[in-house]
């Protein structure tokens, strides 16, 4: 009969597993929501150096659905400024979820390292 102890351990060692595999699904999920804000920043960057070389009377026009609608010059330098403002906050927001989930995927490794270490002393000590 299997030892309850080294049968815990194997189940710890396995909630480890699962909880590392999510983590790194996260992890993904977060880098390509940060390469997608980082194109989106990208654009709008040059969006706003396009917009800051027109004049004030310039025309600008905006797409909307199937129609182009004039719009105000400030009002789109404004716009598209508070858009990269926004683009910020978020790339600012993933990047510390990035940094926490590495952080806590090395805990979990860590941890899963020491319960395989047990585990295998445990064998070990059952096999004498």
């Amino acid at each position: 009969m299997a030892d309850p102890k080294l049968k815990a351990l194997e189940q710890s060692l396995q909630a480890e597993a699962d909880g590392l595999k999510s983590l790194e699904r996260e992890g993904q999920r977060a880098q390509q929501a940060q390469q997608q804000f980082i194109q989106q920043q990208n654009e709008n960057q040059m969006v706003l150096k396009e917009l800051e070389t027109l004049e004030d009377d310039n025309g600008v026009y905006k797409l909307v659905g199937p129609v182009l609608i004039k719009q105000d010059l400030v009002e789109a330098r404004s716009n598209v400024k508070k858009r990269l403002e926004l683009i910020s906050g978020e790339l600012s927001r993933i990047d510390s979820q990035l940094k926490n989930l590495s952080k806590e995927g090395q805990r979990k490794q860590q941890q899963g390292m020491k319960l395989q270490q047990e585990l295998q002393r445990l064998q070990q000590s059952s096999r004498q």
